[in-house]
């Protein structure tokens, strides 16, 4: 029998996790297997094997995300027996999910959690944004890669079908329709107290920034793992990728991105942190 949530926003990956005596998170495959709906962990066992098979072609070691365990288990009158299980990582699971059954709701539930605590984990474990301290250092750096994963998510999109500008605005739309409760970038502009010529990504403090970020690199992946082709699959993927990350989000207990204040212009913030990076590269050279 599958676990099922007690409380909707406390997310049945969440609540499953655990911590080993180092401090460092894992989860179970037994109880990922069940959480994941599947009837006997035997069959679950060729999904991990696909996910270590995945996890080999992103050069990544199998033995930092996957590591064979017996656990203890109840077996009545209070005797226990040891089975075989994995302990694994958050990564590892990321991997599973996208090789799990994907008619099953759980499924693309799990395929959304993990791929949005996936990339949060990366970018916090990256040295340089571990190193930034002030809110403008973090608004900075996420717009950065927010910029750097648009081009790519623009050239996605192209291989899918989206070719004109037109139809680019469309897509875009698409994926903030899904993120913002159904409001489009002219409704963004309007509930943000935004004008026509300011650009939507310019305003968004760090935490709006990282669910936009979220969507454009999911939609991405997505349109190129699913091989998606024409503009109406294409705007389709962007919507449901939005609506899986707000759905995670309030899982999570966030805010939601449209009631998130509008932030001042980035273009201020750049203008105060070039001549910085200039100093200190200055700096660097005289030393």
């Amino acid at each position: 029998m599958s676990k099922k949530l007690v409380n909707p926003h406390n997310n049945l990956f969440e609540q499953i996790r655990q911590t080993d005596e180092t401090g460092n998170e894992f989860w179970s495959a037994r109880d990922l297997s069940k959480a994941l709906e599947y009837s006997e962990y035997r069959h679950f066992m060729s999904v991990i094997e696909r996910a270590k098979e995945a996890c080999v072609n992103s050069g990544q070691q199998i033995n930092n995300h996957f590591e064979d365990i017996l656990e203890m288990v109840n077996i009545g009158s209070g005797a226990q027996r040891k089975i075989e299980s994995v302990k694994l990582s958050r990564y590892a699971c990321y991997l599973i999910v996208q090789n799990a059954d994907p008619g099953k709701e759980v499924v693309a539930l799990g395929q959304t959690y993990f791929a949005v605590q996936t990339r949060l984990q990366e970018i916090r474990q990256m040295d340089e944004y571990n190193r930034l301290n002030t809110e403008d250092e973090r608004r900075l750096f996420l717009r950065n890669e927010m910029a750097k994963h648009n081009i790519q998510l623009a050239a996605a999109a192209k291989d899918a079908g989206v070719i004109e500008p037109l139809d680019y605005a469309i897509f875009q739309n698409h994926g903030y329709m899904g993120l913002y409760g159904g409001l489009d970038a002219k409704a963004i502009h309007k509930k943000k107290g935004l004008k026509k010529s300011q650009q939507i990504l310019d305003h968004m403090g760090s935490t709006e920034l990282a669910a936009n970020l979220f969507r454009a690199t999911q939609t991405e992946e997505k349109l190129k793992r699913e091989n998606i082709k024409g503009k109406q699959k294409a705007n389709q993927t962007h919507y449901e990728v939005g609506k899986k990350v707000r759905k995670t989000i309030a899982e999570l207990g966030g805010e939601m991105p449209e009631n998130l204040s509008a932030a001042d212009s980035i273009k201020k913030i750049e203008k105060v942190q070039q001549p910085k990076q200039i100093n200190s590269r200055k700096k660097k050279d005289e030393e």
